[in-house]
């Protein structure tokens, strides 16, 4: 084999490029290892990304995503590390790019996609394009989540609401795009639904005075006078979280709606005038009781009053010396007023004794304990949702 003249050798030195610090080359992969990519990237010598400089990802496997034959972009950082090799940084030049891809993305509004890869106590992080965004907690959901890592390896959308990379302060926020996009549907819903409407929902939230049903778009409130015609003492043994319920739109004022169980074809005061006519003998359960009477329940939502003179032929001072709460009794019923919904019992009316004549009494100075106010329930009203407002949000401040 001939050597090759000074010429050829001279023409051979020229063509090799020279390259700079910082400079931005392109090479072939020609060998991967699990802690180094090695590229052709056409100088004398070779060029080298370790694991560190390809990813900040220490769980990265370079063998699973660099193969031989790759073409890749990479930076200089040194010429020479000493061995004679070019020292490149895949990962600090993709920060770059995606510096400027967010840049653009922020002066633009741009909704961006990407994994959480970190979950910290105060917000999430994601990567794009190897740069770092960090979402704080209050800005991850439009209401308060003590617990995040939910979120761990979930893929979700967010614009970058803050930029100052010199910083290194780039802020997500996935909040706003989720109010506008519940603004949207609250907007689309209330075009939708009308008093009256029958629809389904799902329970959100429940607490001691009603539940939150989210109706696809806002969420409405089931008071709990609205549960059920009859009485519910504790609205969190009756609904769990996640049911699916169909509700009446009884009342939607601005933004709030109020919602009810109590369809018209099952209010039970349809039949009452028939199912406890006066003189009919009916059985009943105590549900409550004052001094001047008890109260029993015939049905589910028709209460009548028992009043202590009517209890027995014997003196009863007051309804607890003999009745008690829950307990079954027996009763005739001696008055129906279908129209204010008041039914009155005796007891004493059937009492296995020789009936005496007398008048039945008329309670004067009872009336205000059988009058609509015994009955009322506590109506819907703002007050309701002002108890609830701690549920709508409790969002900590933003980092």
């Amino acid at each position: 084999m001939s050597e090759k003249s000074f010429d050829e050798l001279l023409k051979e030195e020229n063509s090799v490029k020279t390259i700079r610090s910082g400079e931005v080359v392109t090479g072939e992969v020609f060998e991967v290892t699990e802690d180094e990519i090695f590229l052709n990237i056409g100088t004398k010598a070779d060029g080298v990304i370790s694991k560190s400089e390809y990813s900040n990802d220490p769980t990265v496997v370079l063998t699973n995503v660099v193969h031989k034959g790759d073409t890749m972009e990479a930076k200089v950082l040194k010429v020479n590390d000493g061995d004679g090799q070019v020292v490149l940084t895949y990962r600090r030049l993709a920060a770059e790019k995606g510096n400027k891809r967010l840049e653009e993305a922020f002066e633009n509004q741009e909704v961006l996609s990407a994994v959480v890869t970190q979950v910290l106590e105060g917000g999430i992080c994601v990567n794009v394009e190897e740069t770092r965004v960090f979402i704080p907690a209050s800005l991850v959901s439009d209401s308060f989540e003590r617990d995040l890592s939910k979120y761990k390896d979930q893929e979700i959308q967010f614009v970058i609401t803050e930029f100052n990379p010199r910083r290194r302060r780039i802020i997500g926020n996935r909040k706003k795009l989720l109010q506008a996009e519940k603004a949207q549907k609250q907007k689309e819903l209330m075009e939708r639904i009308h008093v009256g409407d029958r629809v389904e929902g799902v329970v959100k939230n429940v607490t001691d005075f009603g539940a939150f049903i989210d109706l696809g778009g806002a969420d409405g409130l089931l008071h709990i006078s609205e549960m059920s015609w009859g009485r519910v003492e504790n609205p969190k043994k009756v609904f769990t979280v996640g049911e699916t319920l169909t509700v009446l739109i009884k009342d939607i004022k601005g933004e709030k709606i109020a919602l009810s169980l109590k369809f018209p074809e099952a209010n039970p005061w349809l039949n009452a005038a028939e199912n406890f006519a006066a003189g009919n003998i009916v059985t009943g359960r105590i549900a409550r009781m004052t001094d001047f009477g008890a109260f029993v329940e015939l049905a589910p939502g028709i209460d009548a009053l028992l009043h202590v003179s009517q209890i027995s032929r014997e003196h009863v001072a007051k309804p607890s010396d003999v009745l008690e709460i829950g307990q079954i009794i027996q009763a005739k019923v001696v008055d129906f007023n279908g129209e204010d919904k008041k039914i009155s019992l005796s007891m004493k009316a059937i009492e296995n004794q020789a009936p005496q004549e007398e008048q039945y009494d008329s309670y004067e100075g009872e009336e205000e304990a059988y009058d609509d106010g015994a009955y009322e329930e506590e109506s819907y009203d703002d007050g309701a949702y002002e108890e609830g407002a701690d549920y709508a949000e409790e969002a900590p401040t933003e980092e």
